[in-house]
């Protein structure tokens, strides 16, 4: 008899010393993987922002909230690219010599076939050579995905929600706001769920986004996400 209850008493202890371990180690192992999750989200919402400038440089100062759209113009635009050689020195910017001017000169050489104006300025060796590059291969690494624009890191396919929004400022000039962003609930599912409800709790109570957002539709913040 005095056995069996040292085996129950030993099983008990073994059992309380599981759950005291688990009581330290799962709050530990939760922000770990979640410290893991943040940094994949928060690189993918990087990538989109980055897409989105490139876009709105040509499109009128605009954001897209189509991720067929963007990830489209990732993969066929191209933009262009200004290969510079040669400065103007300080003596011609004191002339009033510009970058726009001397261009005009050289272009204007090129047309007529007369170098002389641009030997008088010293331009001889100024260029100014633009090129159209491809946007996936200026902004992202080589072999980037463009399609995983869309997907949500650890979210099982689940894509980020995209908005934008056209405004005014107070002196009436347009403004164009962008935002993407994922809840906590969507990349961080299959972790400890009451773990997940008190990061939920906290943000909420504090009038903060529950999740990972970059930009703002409602107050302009130049597309800053929520970690930075």
């Amino acid at each position: 008899m005095k056995t069996v209850i040292n085996i129950v008493l030993g099983l008990c202890a073994c059992a309380l010393v599981y759950i005291c371990y688990a009581s330290i180690m799962g709050p530990i192992n939760f922000d770990n993987e979640k410290k893991i999750r943040d940094r994949a989200v928060v690189a993918r919402l990087i990538d989109i922002r980055k897409a989105q400038q490139e876009y709105r440089m040509l499109h009128q100062q605009k954001y897209t909230a189509s991720f067929d759209t963007l990830i489209d113009f990732v993969k066929n635009a191209k933009i262009p690219f200004v290969a510079k050689e040669g400065v103007l020195s300080d003596k011609q910017l004191e002339d009033g010599l510009t970058e726009r001017k001397a261009m005009a000169i050289i272009n204007k050489a090129k047309k007529t076939g007369k170098w002389d104006e641009v030997k008088k300025n010293g331009l001889e060796n100024f260029k100014r050579d633009t090129m159209w590059v491809a946007v996936i291969d200026t902004i992202f690494p080589k072999g980037f995905n463009a399609d995983s624009l869309r997907y949500v890191p650890f979210g099982n396919g689940k894509q980020f929600e995209m908005a934008t929004k056209s405004d005014t400022t107070k002196s009436g000039a347009p403004i164009y706001l962008l935002e993407a962003k994922t809840p906590y609930t969507v990349y961080l599912n299959g972790l400890d769920k009451q773990e997940i409800v008190n990061i939920i709790d906290v943000q909420t109570k504090l009038g903060k986004y529950p999740g990972l957002m970059m930009g703002s539709i409602e107050i302009p913040n130049n597309n800053a996400g929520n970690w930075e």
